[in-house]
């Protein structure tokens, strides 16, 4: 075995985190970790690299190719990390450093580890490999030239470029639209397999599991719960806690299906252009359209999906729909009435709101829950009195399963789904027309997932209220969308019923887009019509 992990276990200043751990992974095999958050994955993976945080202790034994890790000291496990274990993070402007370029980085991991050779041609063969081949992605280029999937490349070049014996990826493609993520995950498994190392591929996405490894650990609260083959697993599912991931994986929300009413938005023509950099002083500066003349209707009481790939133009749409951007031509209206940058009186402002991917960037940590609902108040002509605001930010808290008392406390003593109940209840609570959801439910555990967008379903149904839902992850579009635009290079290239497009997509870049959707049944279906007669 190229990696076997012996009745781990971990705390952190004397707190459990992880309990009798034992998992084994192959040269040549993709193994993959799942579970929510909290559940010790990456526990689990920064165990194995020794990067854990003060106060961490640990007892169990790391093999590494018989070699027990564990016991290695702090300038041992240097001489490993990079050169026979390499790990893939899951953000990657995080992971590579702003301040050099991508070369440089990957010349630096060849040559702390290869004193003396020369690591500008090794690092070279390590970015081809990765799909970011110097004649066309200069090596004195910086992180922040280049877009989310070629940033993951730099770091799966690093990563990879000494041809470690073990992989670890850790939330790889969390934030990657669907066709990059299917890049993202071939680049991997495909390296992997050329190198004859083994993977282990962290997630909490089942349906990206079941497509790409051989078998599958699944963990609940630091321990490991189930593993096995990954068709044989499905197909018993012996654990309570798999079957229930399994079922809010395929949740969909139950909805009353009303009639849509008239349109509360209205973008008609809509142009939005960013001016490039000047390639000399004296030439003429060139415009990207990031959106091209889009126009769009969203009805009272209707779900909406906008879904496309990164740099598209979605969320700059979105930003020109709240009034953030101006638009260079065309128009918004909110239920008639014009809605501009720069020109949005608060009572049409006040209609139009909006949930983010990340709750608590969004959210000024020195604030309770109460003042962060409450925000929005200063869009009404007439301010509710201290006592009836206090009444609406809790019946609010309450509308979107929380408690009164949660008024009282700070963002950060809440988990990611309930930071994310905060932010739709202070969208909510000047009874909007409109809320734009971008990407609102892409970072959270499928169980939470699935509670959020029951809790969406049942507001929308109960307000009245309009979503725009603007999001990479092609099922839950399907499951909470009455109708799907999907949009290309800053035009909307097909729109349809939600069940319509998905069966029948027109437009050629809709089928790609559909294609590379992992599909959780599809790669069942698959290593089960594979699988040896008998097995």
């Amino acid at each position: 075995m190229t990696l076997e992990i012996r009745n781990l276990s971990l705390s952190i200043h004397a707190a459990p985190i992880l309990r009798d751990v034992s998992l084994s992974v192959g040269a040549g095999e993709v193994l993959g970790v799942v579970g929510e958050s909290g559940s010790g994955k990456s526990m689990t993976a920064l165990s194995v690299m020794q990067l854990l945080p003060r106060g961490a202790s640990a007892t169990g034994e790391i093999l590494l190719e018989g070699e027990d890790i564990a016991r290695r000291d702090e300038p041992g496990m240097c001489r490993l990390r990079g050169d026979r274990i390499g790990m893939v993070f899951q953000e990657p402007m995080t992971a590579l450093n702003p301040l050099k370029t991508i070369g440089a980085q990957v010349e630096e991991v060849i040559a702390r580890h290869r004193p003396g050779a020369d690591a500008a041609p090794l690092a070279a063969e390590a970015l081809t490999r990765a799909g970011l081949p110097p004649e066309q992605f200069p090596m004195s280029r910086y992180p922040h030239d280049l877009s989310g999937g070629q940033r993951q490349r730099v770091v799966i070049a690093i990563a990879t470029a000494l041809r470690p014996r073990l992989i670890i990826a850790d939330e790889p493609t969390t934030a990657l639209d669907v066709t990059t993520q299917a890049k993202i995950l071939d680049l991997l498994k495909r390296l992997a397999a050329e190198d004859g190392a083994a993977l282990i591929l962290i997630t909490h996405d089942l349906a990206v599991a079941a497509q790409m490894c051989d078998r599958i650990a699944i963990m609940k609260d630091g321990e490991l719960v189930e593993e096995g083959e990954t068709a044989a697993l499905f197909r018993a599912m012996s654990h309570p806690y798999t079957k229930a991931l399994f079922a809010a994986s395929a949740h969909q929300p139950a909805r009353h299906g009303r009639a849509p009413g008239p349109p509360v938005v209205e973008v008609e023509d809509a142009l939005r252009t960013h001016p490039l950099p000047r390639r000399s002083l004296f030439a003429k500066r060139a415009h990207f359209t990031a959106v091209d003349r889009v126009s769009l209707a969203v009805r009272r009481g209707e779900n909406v999906g906008l879904v496309g790939e990164s740099g598209c133009g979605k969320s700059t749409l979105a930003r020109a729909i709240l009034a953030l951007e101006p638009l260079q031509g065309g128009a918004v209206r909110i239920g008639g009435e014009a809605f501009a940058a720069n020109a949005a009186p608060a009572p049409l402002r006040r209609k139009v709101q909006a949930v983010f991917q990340d709750p608590y960037g969004s959210f000024n940590p020195r604030w309770k829950v109460a003042d962060l609902v409450a925000e929005p108040f200063h869009l009404l002509t007439d301010k509710p009195s201290a006592k009836d605001r206090r009444t609406r930010v809790e019946a609010m808290l309450e509308a979107v399963g929380l408690s009164a008392a949660d008024a009282a406390r700070y963002p950060h003593e809440f988990s990611g789904g309930q930071r994310q109940r905060i932010a739709i209840a202070r969208a909510l609570i000047t009874e909007p027309a409109l809320v734009i959801l971008d990407e609102a439910v892409s970072a959270l555990d499928v169980s939470v997932r699935a509670r959020i967008l029951d809790l969406l379903a049942d507001l929308s149904d109960r307000l009245d209220v309009s979503y725009l839902f603007i999001s990479h992850d092609l099922h839950v579009v399907r499951a909470v969308c009455d109708r799907v635009m999907v949009m290309q290079a800053g035009k909307i290239v097909e729109e349809a019923g939600t069940e319509a497009l998905f069966r029948a997509p027109a437009h050629p870049y809709t089928r790609a887009l559909l294609s590379a959707a992992p599909d959780l049944n599809a790669a069942l279906a698959a290593r089960e019509t594979a699988r040896p007669t008998g097995a």
